[in-house]
């Protein structure tokens, strides 16, 4: 059964320590190894060939540090990478973001919701399909935030240039009777009060974090693969970045880290975690 290894989880930068913060509470007792690939963020201006290519790297990276399962907490990531990454490392579990439209549909009752993404992410196969299952009847109106997830990564939580650059993308939803919105990246639920002070307390903010932290124990009991319920769980962490733009993520997501280290990528295209 379990062993000390680890669940490896990887995004383009912070963001995804939104869904390392919910395993934690889902997974006490499992080691968690996450990497922020800060150099190269936002995935969500890049092709899908170059996401593919250090989503690879990554997870070899991963599995390399003992890991045996790999949970791509970033959408624009999973669009362009889950499937190649499934038949690349067939033995491995992965689990991969969807936007939450399925929960938002069931949700409202005006029968139009919004969505907060990533460019890339908003014109992905993987949202129109999303749209195309749940969506029945349901407008969805899809809004790419350019900049936004660099903006969080830089530690930008709040303040007045912020807002009125999220009011510029939320207040057309608004008068369009939305009464649902999904965060559709996995960085936005780190600025979350301030969306849900624009949205208001008509609209429900939705962010699939314990649904991801859900499906992982699922998978992970399913492939006989869960720690002991006794192991003292922990979490370390990688950047291609800049170590020190972790700590006030982990503070903001009351995460506590073991080590915060730099990887290093290779001119060969390979990722180093020290």
């Amino acid at each position: 059964m379990g062993t000390a290894q680890g669940i490896g989880i990887f995004d383009s930068g912070i963001g995804g320590l939104s869904i390392a913060a919910a395993i934690r509470q889902a997974l006490p007792a499992e080691r968690l190894l996450y990497f922020g690939d800060n150099a190269h963020v936002p995935y969500g201006e890049r092709t899908a060939a170059e996401i593919l290519e250090f989503s690879t790297a990554i997870t070899e990276a991963l599995l390399a540090k003992g890991c045996r399962s790999i949970v791509i907490a970033c959408n624009t990531a999973s669009s362009a990478a889950l499937g190649p990454l499934r038949a690349k490392f067939p033995h491995v579990p992965f689990v991969g973001m969807e936007p939450a439209v399925k929960p938002a549909v069931e949700h409202t009752r005006t029968g139009v919701v919004g969505v907060l993404a990533t460019r890339a992410t908003v014109e992905s196969k993987a949202m129109a399909d999303v749209v195309e299952r749940f969506a029945h009847g349901v407008e969805v109106i899809q809004q790419p935030c350019t900049g936004l997830a660099q903006r969080i990564d830089a530690g930008q939580f709040d303040g007045p240039e912020l807002e009125a650059l999220l009011r510029g993308w939320i207040e057309p939803m608004l008068a369009r009777n939305i009464d649902a919105l999904v965060l559709g990246c996995t960085h936005y639920p780190l600025v979350r009060p301030l969306i849900e002070r624009i949205a208001g307390p008509g609209v429900r903010v939705i962010e699939p974090s314990m649904a991801i932290a859900r499906r992982l124990a699922q998978q992970l009991e399913q492939h006989g693969i869960a720690a002991p319920a006794d192991a003292k769980g922990s979490l370390e962490c990688w950047t291609s970045g800049e170590p020190a733009g972790f700590t006030p993520v982990l503070e903001k997501l009351g995460l506590h880290a073991d080590s915060i280290c730099k990887g290093r990528w290779l001119s060969n295209g390979d990722l180093a975690l020290g």
